[in-house]
């Protein structure tokens, strides 16, 4: 059996529930102590309780927090590529498959959104291009 991590995060909305593993106990079960939570948003550390964290519980949730920041953002960017994909399947959709009926449904909210979307593109390329002169 592979050695168990050291601590176990039970990722919620907004963070986790952070735990210690504790594999040698008499019963000889794992069990998990929950020792702080942790808002991913923010970076606030929550002591679960009255009980203190170690310099080691502080590291290996700020090591977390990184972490987990960063395959959030990466995970942003997927879902904005794969939005790109439904942008353009939809196109091909509408185009190729959609009835006059489904179109109707459809059109106002899509070109809103559309609408909604390329002005804040342009507002934020200008700002980008405005701040690189």
């Amino acid at each position: 059996m592979n050695e168990l991590p050291d601590y176990y995060f039970r990722v919620r909305e907004n963070g986790a529930a952070v735990f210690r593993v504790d594999p040698e106990n008499r019963a000889r079960r794992i069990d998990l102590i929950e020792i702080a939570a942790v808002n991913i948003k923010n970076g606030n550390v929550k002591a679960h309780g009255d009980r203190a964290l170690t310099e080691a519980d502080q590291t290996a949730i700020a090591d977390w927090i990184a972490k987990r920041q960063a395959e959030l953002a990466a995970r942003d960017i997927d879902d904005i590529l794969r939005a790109v994909d439904h942008l353009n399947l939809t196109a091909h959709w509408a185009n190729s498959k959609a009835s006059d009926a489904e179109l109707e449904v459809v059109t106002d909210r899509l070109l809103l959104a559309m609408h909604d979307l390329r002005q804040v593109l342009i507002r934020r390329k200008a700002d980008r291009l405005g701040q690189a002169d």
